[in-house]
């Protein structure tokens, strides 16, 4: 790649150390509750350290000129949550700077480290901004989506259901519906709610597309899943989806 010169080690030790230097064990305490990693929860296991999203994106920005590809996966791989959302926003920062055949690339490697994108903020801080924006250009692609639609791991469900999104603001709802459709048998109620906003998304734009989903399909959509969709609606409309 272009921008594939191997870094110093000291480097990545300066931005984990950087991180470190924002972090607060309460805050820490607090983030492992909130993104559910107690035993059988669906972020089991996962370690924070206390940084929040600002500061993440302050050391992101300061890195992603300089951060390689290559050393912005590996840090991807850290067992540190806050490690690897901000690997990903430096991805994110980087993306559109890189040539189509860079973007390639990464795009390929974002789908063969889903392991690490383990949680719903992580998903929600990359699928879009780079699967989407790439499958803008190169709709070919878009066949992968329908296979993470239908994945064992819940969270390749959500990349799926969320890379979307990238259509839905360029007013292309084809795929979002479809694999909208796909997740109406899904057992997680964070897959519920995904869908459920990707249809409100097209709804803003497009409130036919999304009222010809909902009449077709609401009877059948878990109730989570619908209440997202129909949030915006007033209380009158929202009765219709009873």
């Amino acid at each position: 790649m272009s921008d594939g010169v191997h870094l110093p080690p000291k480097i990545m030790k300066e931005l984990i150390k950087e991180l470190e230097a924002y972090s607060n064990k309460d805050k820490a305490k607090g983030r492992a509750r909130f993104f559910k990693t107690g035993k059988g929860e669906y972020g089991e296991g996962d370690v924070f350290i206390g940084v929040k999203v600002p500061d993440q994106r302050v050391v992101a920005k300061k890195y992603f000129k300089t951060m390689s590809v290559q050393e912005t996966f590996e840090l991807l791989s850290s067992k540190i949550h806050e490690h690897r959302l901000t690997a990903l926003f430096i991805l994110d920062y980087k993306f559109p700077k890189l040539s189509d055949r860079d973007q390639k690339e990464v795009v390929d490697l974002y789908l063969k480290n889903t392991k690490y994108i383990n949680n719903w903020d992580l998903v929600d801080s990359s699928a879009h901004f780079i699967l989407g924006a790439y499958m803008i250009k190169h709709p070919e692609d878009r066949k992968i989506l329908y296979k993470l639609a239908k994945s064992k791991n819940i969270w390749e469900r959500r990349i799926a259901m969320l890379t979307t999104y990238a259509f839905i603001r360029k007013n292309d709802y084809k795929d979002a519906l479809e694999i909208a459709k796909i997740l109406l048998e899904d057992s997680h109620d964070l897959i519920h709610k995904v869908a459920g906003w990707m249809l409100r998304e097209i709804g803003n734009r497009n409130l036919r597309a999304e009222e010809e989903f909902l009449v077709k399909y609401y009877r059948k959509m878990p109730r989570v899943m619908l209440r997202y969709a129909i949030e915006k609606f007033s209380d009158g409309k929202k009765g219709l989806y009873k």
